[in-house]
């Protein structure tokens, strides 16, 4: 059955959906549509940062570095992802925000997949 078989390509993919791959945000029927797991590819330029901090967070997630340099910012740390396959996973409540201190490609895994959450566009002050 077709529909419960996606290929595609991460770069490309990416582009129409700010990063995100797999999620409650992809419509039912398409293999890419989950609640229980979202999946981001993330292309980040250097010097890029989120555009305000993550509060409350009532998920789990995990990020990898596929390249570059990325810097996780956490309440208590800041947690530098330098070689590729250096990863950090945090829980439910824990605030967080990030740096791509060179040009770097992430992958995200955050679970479960809720409707209802969107980081803004607009860039820090």
């Amino acid at each position: 059955m077709t529909e419960r078989v996606y290929v595609g390509n991460a770069n490309a993919d990416a582009l129409l959906d700010r990063g995100w791959l797999l999620g409650h945000f992809r419509p039912d029927g398409d293999a890419r549509h989950s609640d229980e797991v979202e999946v981001k590819w993330g292309v980040h330029p250097a010097g890029e940062e989120r555009a305000q901090w993550v509060r409350g967070e009532s998920r789990t997630a995990m990020i990898v570095l596929i390249s570059g340099r990325f810097r996780m910012e956490l309440p208590d740390r800041s947690v530098v992802l330098e070689k590729q396959g250096d990863y950090l996973v945090w829980g439910q409540g824990v605030d967080h925000s990030w740096v791509a201190e060179e040009e770097s490609v992430v992958l995200t895994v955050r679970w479960p997949s809720i409707p209802g959450y969107q980081a803004p566009l607009t860039p820090r002050s």
